[in-house]
């Protein structure tokens, strides 16, 4: 039995969705991190930056979801996607990367933001949500060396914040174990366009909770423009990212999603150096290289296993 061209045409579309939520996703990533680093420049708290551009970006996400005639579930199951995902993926990965951003650079928090896919691919075989491939694992180990090189001339400089390092650091594994588990418990039958605003909304009340604690606090000058619109600005790149984070969960997977982070690297570290005024990481050329070569293997090793289904019959006839 042959394979037919209709279905080569339809695997290789079926690949065509993720990588474009994978490119267009990891390019707001980067734009993100440098956005809460000027937020901090114009007198926002990472807090109160992070609370009301989620805030938006949930109003945005729900509207199109009830445009759609797709609201979010509310079963119990629903509730606890909601509010764990929130917490692992959302309110406290980003507060924590928020946070980290002006002591240790948007450049650097955009980097490590590539740390989650060896762990998230770890995880996914230990849980057996992922077979393994020596490809995909290649792409995985390269990625994270090349992550690993630029951290690393990170630690050794003079002027680094050993604290604010591991603070950032404590984000990707927070985002990984977010990956593992937005696969485990997907809603049954739920889309992405009804899952986003819940998970969004759920931040919001964590965050909001958060800020009544003394020494916390989400209130932002009102009196001025600029931090308004950097808000307004940040909740629309929020609401594009989260959708297709999404998005690429249901078509691509957890590891595939993971890499989010290495293409938001390459997308802000640039961003950084030539708009913020930071110095390029040393060891940038190789640790960005290394970076394109594990979602290259990542991605040809996905669409590898895609095609595999469609050889079988042939091998039976």
């Amino acid at each position: 039995m042959s394979v037919s061209m209709q279905q080569i045409s339809n695997s290789k579309q079926s690949w065509l969705v993720p990588l474009i939520c994978l490119f267009a996703g990891g390019a707001l990533i980067g734009i993100s991190t440098n956005l809460a680093k000027y937020a901090v420049a114009v007198g926002l708290t990472p807090l109160a930056f992070l609370f009301w551009a989620l805030m938006g970006a949930a109003i945005i996400l729900l509207a199109a979801a009830l445009l759609r005639h797709q609201p979010p579930p509310l079963s119990a199951r629903s509730f606890e996607y909601y509010f764990v995902a929130a917490l692992v993926s959302v309110a406290g990965a980003n507060l924590l990367l928020f946070s980290a951003i002006p002591h240790v650079g948007a450049g650097f928090v955009a980097l490590i933001i590539s740390l989650p896919p060896l762990l998230t691919y770890l995880g996914a075989l230990m849980m057996r949500i992922e077979p393994f491939t020596v490809m995909r694992a290649c792409g995985v180990v390269a990625a994270l060396i090349g992550v690993g090189v630029l951290a690393a001339h990170k630690f050794s400089a003079p002027e680094a914040s050993v604290f604010w390092i591991v603070v950032a650091l404590c984000g990707p594994v927070l985002l990984a174990i977010g990956n593992i588990y937005r696969t485990l418990r997907w809603p049954d039958d739920a889309s992405p366009t009804a899952l986003a605003p819940g998970m969004l909304i759920a931040s919001v009340l964590l965050l909001g909770m958060m800020g009544l604690v003394p020494g916390f606090s989400v209130t932002v000058p009102l009196g001025e423009l600029l931090p308004l619109g950097l808000i307004l600005l940040q909740a629309c790149v929020f609401a594009g990212q989260f959708l297709l984070l999404f998005l690429l969960q249901k078509t691509g997977g957890p590891v595939l999603l993971s890499l989010l982070g290495s293409v938001g690297a390459v997308v802000g570290v640039p961003v950084a150096v030539f708009l913020q005024g930071e110095s390029p990481p040393e060891g940038l050329i190789l640790g960005a290289s290394l970076i394109a070569l594990g979602i290259a293997l990542v991605t040809w090793g996905g669409v590898k296993m895609a095609a595999e289904p469609l050889r079988e019959p042939k091998e039976q006839s």
